[in-house]
């Protein structure tokens, strides 16, 4: 690896290392010499695997000069494992000269073993006995929770009330009933004017939509 090539990687390993922590190793390999052995010629935070320079080998080291470092692919966002158990992520960039054959390696390793234990606990808090879709809203008044309802409803149709027709409506009608919505004080009123119908009309949807669960098994 020339060294204008070597003094630009250093400089990039220190900066990220820097700018992500401790938890966050950067090794550069160099593989001009087609020694494995030795291919580690600049490393931060080598505490994350233990390693430090001049050690070797790595499975991606062995891996890239398999094939005369003609062309391995780079490997993004994956998962390693150190000796003692460390769970890393991982990414391998591989360093080509004009030719586009392989002559050294940037890799960054971030040590996220904490990061999944505490994934673990806060899942557990978390989780819930059904799963749902989406989080539950929690309405501040009665007033959202009606709004709210009132969405639901159109969701569930899958059409703006514009283009509504009859069957889709009293579907709506329906589950704002099982809903409980009507619970609501003039909840009538709103539901008439959101859907643009009578009152007459309402309780004729809502007698259609009782009945219709009842025949349903509802």
């Amino acid at each position: 690896m020339q060294a204008s090539h070597l003094e630009f990687c250093l400089q990039l390993a220190k900066g990220i290392a820097r700018q992500f922590g401790p938890n966050c190793e950067v090794v550069v390999h160099d593989l001009s010499s087609n020694d494995p052995e030795t291919s580690i010629v600049a490393i931060e935070n080598g505490h994350v695997s233990g390693r430090k320079v001049g050690d070797g080998p790595s499975h991606v080291v062995l891996e890239a000069l398999r094939d005369g470092g003609a062309a391995p692919q780079d490997r993004l966002c994956y998962l390693t494992k150190t000796e003692d158990g460390k769970i890393l992520k991982s990414s391998t960039i591989y360093l080509r000269d004009d030719d586009g054959t392989a002559i050294g390696i940037f890799s960054i390793n971030y040590d996220i073993t904490l990061m999944l234990a505490m994934e673990d606990v806060l899942h557990g808090l978390t989780a819930t006995d059904a799963p749902q879709a989406e989080p539950e809203p929690i309405a501040r008044n009665v007033s959202d929770l009606l709004d709210e309802l009132i969405e639901q409803s159109v969701r569930l149709v899958g059409k703006p009330v514009a283009l509504m027709r009859r069957e889709d409506k009293v579907k709506a009608i329906r589950f704002l009933n099982q809903s409980g919505a009507f619970l609501i004080t003039k909840s009538g009123h709103k539901v008439c004017k959101y859907f643009g119908i009578s009152k007459y009309t309402l309780y004729s949807y809502l007698d259609e939509a009782k009945s219709g669960a009842k025949s349903a098994g509802e």
